[in-house]
């Protein structure tokens, strides 16, 4: 039987999982990976696939609304009638946010679940979705440690004034500030940059673009600025949330059409973005192959913002010695790419068409003075990463 450390990406209605085999150095490929959709649902699935793409399970979780502990409990009966080969010595969790706690992943005890539950105000549409995950798997595997890993610590090394709103002093004592998030994201891509840039030191820019988006601009490789603050719905439009907005939309809406904060959420978060703006879908691959109107003006849209926010980073860095894209949208979706290094020219940026074509790497132009690269992002890697290193396993 061999060792093995299982991740765990629980959200609203969906939990993703993937199962590293503990060697050294941690193999960048996951042996199983999956996730279990419809959660809430009497249309709850789990899918998993081995190393090599196989899909390895697709099978129904019976059950009217099936609740997250009802996932994670159907998931490792699965897992251990199906994958008995393998130990699972280690758990690694993303948690969305650990308040101006945690800059650290650590090691769940009681004392730390209590902390990470009472962040749940801080973000109510994730935190309990990460608590609960942990609370089951505690269950489930009693003896197996778990970690916890932030999406909000990376960004702890903003300076104190980036981290801050222009509010009442008491409310920023309360919690009330910029945190930033993707935070594991943003580490792996500054881990893997030296491999790829001579510049991976230098005033970098790396747009996380996917159905939630945001930018941050790194100084040797440590965070200075990002677009998402205190929520994940501000910065950049994304596939269903509507990224920065003026306050003063959300009062005249909540005073003129009498919308409760419930109604806000479910316009800022479900029904604005690419959906919205399109009325057609949040699917950017869907938006690119339709020629109508609406799409076009909604891609368009989502590059713009995403120029006008590099802007503001590269003011923050300082200047810009690497663009570097990842996340679905921007691992994938060349045209998008495409898009926002044409207007991005002004800050001695060339991009290669046929490289940005072919998903190179490196899609910098040689006479380029800015390195553009696309990056493929590994969250999973880097939580199974960090549960190796803080356990010593």
């Amino acid at each position: 039987m061999q060792d093995a450390i299982l991740t765990i990406n629980a959200g609203s209605s969906s939990i993703k999982f993937a199962l590293f085999p503990l060697a050294h150095p941690l193999s960048a490929e996951a042996e199983v990976a999956g996730q279990i959709d419809g959660i809430g649902t009497s249309a709850t699935r789990l899918v998993a696939k081995d190393r090599s793409g196989q899909r390895i399970a697709d099978q129904a979780i019976v059950g009217e609304a099936v609740r997250h502990d009802q996932a994670f409990d159907a998931l490792l009966k699965w897992f251990l009638a199906s994958q008995s080969g393998w130990r699972i010595v280690a758990v690694g969790h993303r948690v969305v946010h650990g308040g101006d706690r945690y800059s650290a992943p650590i090691v769940i005890d009681d004392t730390v679940l209590g902390h990470l539950t009472s962040f749940i105000p801080l973000a109510p549409l994730h935190q309990p979705h990460n608590v609960t995950g942990i609370e089951a798997l505690r269950l489930l595997l009693p003896q197996v440690p778990q970690v916890a890993c932030f999406d909000t610590a990376f960004h702890r090394s903003q300076p104190e004034i980036a981290q801050l709103f222009a509010l009442p002093r008491a409310l920023t004592a309360e919690g009330i500030r910029r945190y930033g998030f993707h935070g594991l994201s943003y580490e792996y891509i500054a881990r893997a940059l030296p491999q790829h840039s001579h510049r991976a030191n230098g005033r970098v820019v790396v747009a996380h673009l996917g159905n939630g988006a945001s930018m941050a601009a790194m100084v040797k490789r440590k965070c200075v600025a990002t677009t998402l603050g205190f929520s994940t719905i501000d910065g950049l439009m994304m596939g269903t949330r509507c990224g920065n907005i003026d306050p003063g939309v959300l009062l005249h809406l909540m005073e003129s059409k009498n919308l409760s904060a419930k109604d806000m959420t479910r316009i800022l978060y479900k029904e604005s973005g690419l959906l919205g703006v399109s009325g057609i879908s949040q699917d950017m691959r869907t938006l690119l192959a339709s020629d109508k109107p609406e799409a076009d003006e909604a891609v368009e849209l989502f590059c713009y913002r995403i120029v006008r926010e590099l802007g503001s980073l590269v003011a923050a860095a300082g200047g810009l010695d690497a663009l570097v894209f990842t996340g679905g949208i921007g691992e994938h979706a060349a045209e998008v790419r495409r898009r926002v290094c044409r207007q991005c020219e002004w800050l001695g940026l060339r991009f290669d068409p046929e490289a940005n074509a072919r998903h190179d790497i490196v899609i910098s132009a040689a006479d380029s003075q800015v390195d553009v690269l696309v990056i493929p992002t590994n969250e999973e890697w880097m939580m199974a990463n960090h549960a190796q290193t803080l356990l010593a396993l």
